[in-house]
């Protein structure tokens, strides 16, 4: 009898070691560098990241290709930068493209190798039926199909800007017209969709993508935490979210995956800092969302593998989220997508590897209407000239009625040590035209692949998104 039971957990084991494992994305919207206790945040507490950190691994130089909703989604999800796919900025309701259905996503891409997959939380990229969800490779999906104040009821939305902001289960609408309370409960019943996805799961391979409506305004917030963060709203909202994490992390701990699950926790981009006290912290990055400056596109990231991704440390060794498909694709032994991606394995520097590198030359950044506006090698930022929104001076909002930004401009391209000055405060590029010379070089040749519209550059290799026929 000893020996069948040292048989059979000799072939659980052998069985267990063979499948690949389980991922679990939750991305935040608008959540800040500085929102977090594991990336300073000291005005309230975040108890269940803060263990996920010292369970896990901190990415101090974590960036998004784009500081804007559906940009960022569109590259997290392909492994291209979102000029390659032709997502820029965010997608209105009335959008007329979408996410093409050549470029694959990481659902889909698991799904070839028979992963259970399911969503909780804002879609954005295409909020016509054919370029949803459950039409991109997830098996199920609970959520909203762009930003929750894409809403009527938002105090900035002027009469009939927006139609009723509807919720989908699958392809079915169950709740036509969001109201106050029901976006109050959003980041609760995202999170039982998520509980409940891995419980039925919890026997093959998975893969969820919980993507929190919060800390996007307009902010809301479920009873059990409203009042309670001793921070105002904002706190509050991000309690709800450490909360959900918390069960997410409980849930694998309870169903036997844990120590087989890959749970990464980052966000879209930074935040939007004309909203004040609605809005959270870069920290000590400069500006916010909607500019290429660091406090726009470098967010908190933390990352969880119990066994396989150290615990209690942090790298500031600069990754990407268009590096996320390309390395779960090699965890995963999945075949990656046919058409050229941008990102590649970063997998050393997520496990703590030593001496692990990032394998590119450097990342690009684009903003508004496809202009190049920086390029980075993870020490050196090149800033190229360019308009933006500044924050800085202006009059902090509060009550989530948000001020004006300060137009500013960049007159010449200033180079930052951004390993010995996090806030890009002092040009070094006249100390080092070397680095200039290496990275414009670089920047020259994402011009010619996929555009510059500051340079009159059209890309080469730039794919256009999928578009409704005229009409």
């Amino acid at each position: 009898m000893k020996t069948v039971l040292i048989l059979l957990l000799t072939i659980l084991s052998a069985h267990a070691a063979e499948r690949p494992p389980n991922v679990v994305i939750i991305f935040c919207d608008d959540l800040g560098y500085g929102d977090i206790g594991a990336f300073g945040q000291r005005n309230y507490a975040t108890p269940n990241l803060d263990r996920m950190a010292a369970e896990g691994r901190c990415f101090t130089n974590y960036h998004v290709s784009s500081a804007v909703c559906s940009a960022s989604r569109a590259a997290m999800l392909t492994g291209c930068y979102h000029s390659r796919v032709g997502i820029h900025g965010a997608l209105g309701p009335g959008s007329p493209i979408g996410l093409d259905p050549g470029d694959m996503t990481i659902a889909e891409m698991l799904k070839q190798k028979n992963y259970a997959t399911g969503m909780a939380g804002k879609w954005h990229l295409g909020a016509k039926p054919e370029w949803m969800p459950m039409r991109r490779g997830f098996d199920e999906w609970l959520g909203l199909p762009y930003s929750n104040d894409m809403w009527p009821h938002h105090p900035q939305a002027k009469p009939g800007t927006y139609p009723d902001l509807p919720m989908y289960d699958g392809e079915k609408v169950i709740i036509l017209a969001m109201t106050h309370e029901d976006q109050n409960q959003m980041t609760t019943r995202y999170t039982e969709r998520a509980v409940a996805f891995i419980e039925r799961n919890k026997a093959r391979p998975f893969f969820f993508y919980l993507a929190h409506s919060m800390p996007h305004v307009p902010l809301h917030v479920s009873a059990k935490f409203a009042g309670k963060s001793g921070a105002g709203l904002y706190g509050d909202v991000i309690q709800e979210i450490d909360w959900s994490v918390g069960e997410v992390l409980a849930v694998l701990k309870r169903t036997g995956v844990d120590g087989h699950t890959l749970v990464i926790f980052t966000s879209d981009n930074g935040p939007w800092l004309s909203y004040g006290d609605h809005a959270g912290s870069a920290g000590p990055l400069r500006e916010g969302k909607g500019t290429s400056w660091d406090g726009g596109t470098r967010v908190p990231c933390v990352m969880r593998w119990p066994g396989k991704i150290p615990a209690g440390t942090r790298t500031d060794t600069i990754v990407m989220t268009i590096d996320m498909l390309p390395t779960v694709a090699a965890l995963t032994d999945a075949k990656l997508p046919e058409r050229k991606i941008d990102g590649l394995d970063v997998w050393p520097i997520l496990s703590g590897g030593p001496d692990a590198k990032n394998p590119h030359r450097a990342y690009a950044t684009w903003y508004a209407n496809n202009e190049l506006q920086s390029v980075t090698d993870g020490r050196w930022k090149l800033v190229f000239p360019h308009t933006y929104r500044s924050a800085v001076g202006m009059p902090r909002a509060t009550g989530g009625i948000p001020s004006n930004y300060r137009p500013a401009k960049l007159e010449k391209a200033e180079l930052f040590d951004i390993a010995g000055d996090i806030g890009e405060t002092t040009d070094r590029s006249s100390e080092r035209p070397e680095i200039v010379a290496s990275l414009t070089a670089f920047a020259n040749e994402m011009r010619s692949e996929l555009g510059d519209t500051l340079t009159g550059t059209k890309g080469s290799a730039a794919r256009e998104p999928a578009r409704l026929p005229k009409k």
